[in-house]
């Protein structure tokens, strides 16, 4: 899925540097009674044990429907799912996982989502389908152009902070509608509506002034996913993970011409 930062081109969803696997019981860590009792509240205990096996990207990767997936629990195994499924989405072999009435049965008490993806709020990219992945998979947080405000963080520092989700996806896309608006707006001085003026704002330091016309805007959504990413990295929480070997962030691009998702910065 994502790869070498290449700009429109997919080629899988490779990641940099391996994580290692975060614990997945709080009672092993000193002085987090606060978050298990969260976790109970809000998620319960329960791990899915069904699903697609993980592997390298390949569309022949999947074990047949009904077969035991081994979940995935590090960056590294996580990247590799989201890279296969990526694949099956592409060459229309989705097999749209984790929707059994067993799954949704043990979904009742729990989840554990081994990824969590920030993505646009654009109907054409949800990141369930273009990842061809299923009921309690992935966390997905979507905002217009990947905007981060307070819900936005909150959100993604839960399944992190809460969950122990190892890997993080801020996931642009070729064509955004917000990413257009923003830079129409620098430079014409149009003032949008309100609240679509604040992404507007929110987008504005990623422009890229060395581009002109459609390639302004295709260049500023990576500087947008670019510096989303930076942005969460920097985030105190998020940062010690990373440096703990227990979280990966990564940012990526969907095509939808192409509909592959590759790797950006």
């Amino acid at each position: 899925m994502i790869s070498e930062p290449s700009p429109h081109r997919a080629v899988g969803l490779a990641p940099t540097a391996p994580a290692t696997s975060p614990s997945s019981s709080s009672s092993t860590k000193p002085g987090t009674a606060r978050r298990s009792l969260l976790r109970a509240a809000l998620t319960g205990t329960a791990v899915l044990g069904a699903g697609l096996a993980v592997g390298a990207p390949s569309a022949a990767a999947a074990t047949p429907a009904g077969g035991t997936r081994t979940r995935p629990t590090t960056a590294q195994e996580a990247l590799r799912e989201l890279a296969a499924g990526n694949l099956r989405w592409r060459t229309y072999r989705q097999r749209h996982p984790d929707e059994t009435p067993t799954v949704r049965q043990t979904l009742v008490s729990g989840q554990a989502p081994f990824a969590v993806v920030l993505g646009c709020i654009d109907s054409r990219v949800p990141p369930e389908l273009v990842f061809d992945q299923g009921l309690g998979d992935l966390m997905t947080v979507r905002s217009a152009g990947e905007v981060l405000d307070e819900a936005v963080l909150g959100s993604i520092a839960y399944g992190v902070l809460e969950l122990d989700i190892p890997l993080i996806v801020v996931l642009g896309h070729q064509s955004c509608g917000a990413v257009k608006a923003a830079v129409h707006a620098d430079e014409t001085g149009e003032k949008l509506p309100a609240h679509i003026q604040y992404l507007a704002d929110q987008i504005k330091p990623a422009i890229d002034h060395s581009q002109e016309g459609d390639a302004r805007v295709d260049a500023t959504i990576d500087a947008n996913v670019k510096r989303v990413r930076s942005l969460l990295a920097a985030e105190p929480d998020l940062a010690a993970k990373v440096d703990a070997g227990e979280l990966l962030i990564v940012g990526a691009r969907y095509e939808l011409t192409t509909q592959q998702v590759h790797r950006v910065g």
